[in-house]
C-alpha cells in the first residue's frame, strides 16, 4: 500500500477540470450541500422575530447577520444572493410592519453596508483559498519530483511507504527514500537530510538522483556508498558557491537485496538508526549507525563498511527516520516501535508501514514535530516477469 497521490499536473482534475474550486468543500449532509441552511434560518429567525415583536422592540437589523454567516460558509454567488434577500427583506418588512419605532435611515445603511462588506469578504475568502491551493499543489509537485511514487512490486520485493510532512503546507521536507530495480537485485535507500527548508529538500534531491543511477549500473554496493558520498560533498560545494553557510549532512541506509534468495542482504549505514527485521514469530534490529553520516567521511578518513547480514526470504526490512524513533507522548516518553511490532499480526510491508503510521500519530497525538518517512520491503514470493525496463 503505497500511500501517495497519483501524478498529475497541479491545479488539474482527472477528468481535464480544475480542481481548485471556487470555495473550500461546502456542509455536506449525504452528498447534499446544506452549507446555505444555517443562514437561512438565521434569515427567516430573525423575520419571524421581528413580526412578533413588541412595537417597542425592533431587531430587523440583525437580519444583518445572515450574508455574515453566508460569507463565511458558502460561495461568492450565494453571498450575493444572501445579500441581495437581507436587503429587500428589511425594507419589506418596515413597509409591511407599521411599528411604532420604526427603523431609522442609519438602521438600514447598516443593513446595506453590512450585506456589501459580506460579499467583499466572500471574494477575499475564495481569492484566498485559491492561493492557497496552487501553493498545495506546487508543493505536491515538488513532493512527487524528489519521493516518487514506489511501485508495490518491483525489483523482486514488495514495498510500502508513507510520508508524514511536520510542515503540511509543506508536504515533503529532508526525509528521502527508493527502492530501485536493479540488474543485481533491488537496492533500497533511506535517510533524512540535516536542517529544514527548500535546500534540505534540494540535497536530498541531489542524493536520490546519484542513487538512481549508480544503484542501477554499480554491482558493488560499497561503490554506490562511495557515488552517494561524492555527490553530498559536490552539492555542499555547489552550495557555498551560491552562499550557503554550513554545510549539509544526511544519515542513511543503503540496503542491497540479492537477485535470488540467499538468505543474507547487504547493508551500509551512514550515521543512521538500525532498520528492523519483523517476522511472525519475531523482531530484531540490524545494525545501527557504525560510520559517519554522507558528507561527514572525511572526519574518519573512509566510509562505513558494507556488511551482510542475515535476513530471510520471510521476513520485512522496515525503514523508517527520526521522525519514528523520536515521536513522543504529552509526557515526553518516546514511541515503543519494537513493542508496538511484537504485537503484528500481519507483518507485510503494507500492514507494517500502516501500523507504525497509526502508532506514530497516536503516540504523538498527532502533533508531528519531525517529518517521518517509513518504507517496508519484503522479497516478493512470486515475482512478475522480467523485462520491464528502468528508469
Amino acid at each position: 500500500m503505497n500511500r501517495r497521490a497519483v501524478r498529475r499536473p497541479p491545479g488539474r482534475s482527472p477528468d481535464g477540470g480544475s480542481d481548485i474550486p471556487e470555495l473550500e468543500p461546502p456542509i455536506r449532509i449525504g452528498g447534499w450541500n446544506v452549507s446555505w441552511i444555517f443562514p437561512a434560518l438565521l434569515l427567516v429567525g430573525v423575520v419571524v422575530a421581528d413580526w412578533n415583536a413588541y412595537e417597542h422592540l425592533r431587531i430587523v437589523t440583525w437580519i444583518a447577520l445572515a450574508p455574515v454567516f453566508a460569507a463565511v460558509m458558502c460561495g461568492v454567488l450565494t453571498t450575493i444572493g444572501f445579500a441581495v434577500v437581507t436587503v429587500v427583506t428589511a425594507a419589506v418588512l418596515e413597509q409591511v410592519l407599521h411599528h411604532r419605532y420604526p427603523i431609522t435611515l442609519s438602521d438600514f445603511l447598516l443593513v446595506a453596508t453590512a450585506s456589501a462588506l459580506s460579499v467583499g469578504t466572500s471574494a477575499l475568502r475564495v481569492r484566498a483559498y485559491r492561493q492557497v491551493r496552487r501553493l498545495e499543489d506546487a508543493a505536491q509537485a515538488t513532493r512527487l519530483a524528489v519521493l516518487r511514487p514506489i511501485p508495490p512490486r518491483v525489483g523482486g520485493v514488495e514495498t510500502a511507504d508513507t510520508y508524514l510532512a511536520a510542515d503540511r503546507a509543506a508536504k515533503v521536507g529532508g526525509d528521502f527514500f527508493d527502492v530501485q530495480p536493479t540488474p543485481h537485485g533491488a537496492r533500497v535507500l533511506l535517510g533524512d537530510v540535516q536542517g529544514k527548508g527548500t535546500s534540505a529538500v534540494d540535497a536530498a534531491a541531489a542524493l536520490l538522483s546519484a542513487f538512481r543511477e549508480a544503484a542501477y549500473y554499480e554491482a558493488d554496493l560499497a561503490v554506490v556508498a562511495e557515488r552517494l558520498e561524492s555527490r553530498m560533498r559536490r552539492h555542499n560545494h555547489y552550495a557555498s558557491l551560491l552562499g550557503e553557510r554550513g554545510e549539509r549532512f544526511a544519515t542513511a541506509v543503503l540496503v542491497g537485496v540479492p537477485p535470488q534468495d540467499t538468505g543474507w542482504l547487504e547493508l551500509v549505514n551512514f550515521g543512521h538508526a538500525g532498520p528492523l527485521a519483523v517476522t511472525d514469530e519475531r523482531v530484531w534490529s540490524l545494525p545501527e549507525a557504525d560510520g559517519a553520516p554522507l558528507g561527514m567521511t572525511e572526519l574518519t578518513g573512509e566510509l562505513p563498511p558494507v556488511r551482510r547480514v542475515d535476513f530471510p526470504a520471510s521476513a520485512t526490512l522496515l525503514l523508517f527516520t527520526d521522525g519514528v524513533t523520536e515521536a513522543r507522548n504529552p509526557s515526553g516518553e518516546f514511541l515503543p516501535l519494537v513493542d508496538e511490532l511484537r504485537g503484528a499480526v500481519d507483518t507485510s510491508p503494507a500492514a507494517l508501514v500502516t501500523l507504525v503510521e497509526e502508532a506514530v500519530l497516536r503516540h504523538s497525538r498527532r502533533r508531528l514535530t519531525d517529518d517521518t518517512a517509513i518504507l517496508a520491503v519484503r522479497r516478493d514470493p512470486d515475482p512478475p516477469a522480467e523485462g520491464a525496463s528502468y528508469d
